[in-house]
């Protein structure tokens, strides 16, 4: 079992920058993770995905360049640097993490057994 538990949410200028955190606990932290959103009336969208090894990341589209996916094994947290926020990123992000061990990274939920209770962000134009 994993729990997850996300933090770092908040209202910010469009613009701005956040970084959401992302602390792991449970039998083990090295599983393929990721960062998924949903904003009001809209389906949860993948937005970015490590690899358990830590040397692979996936990101859609709308956010490269912007965010940043990393991983730090000796705290047990992933992050999401997110900078030049718009408010097109307004949502509740999610943690998510697989079972998967290696190389591969997932956009898929389905992939992901695990899933954190979330964590506002707020862009305001």
């Amino acid at each position: 079992q994993v729990q997850l538990v996300e933090s770092g949410g908040g209202l910010v200028q469009a613009g701005g920058s956040l970084r959401l955190s992302c602390a792991a606990s449970g039998r083990t932290f090295m599983y393929a993770m990721a960062w998924f959103r949903q904003a009001p009336e809209k389906e949860r969208e993948f937005v970015a995905a490590i690899s358990g090894n830590g040397r692979n990341t996936e990101y859609i589209d709308s956010v490269k360049g912007r965010f940043t996916i990393s991983r730090d094994y000796a705290k047990n947290t992933i992050y999401l640097q997110m900078n030049s926020l718009k408010p097109e990123d307004t949502a509740i992000y999610y943690c998510a993490s697989s079972r998967s061990l290696g190389a591969d990274t997932f956009t898929r939920r389905s992939a992901y057994d695990y899933w954190g209770q979330g964590t506002q962000v707020t862009v305001s134009s």
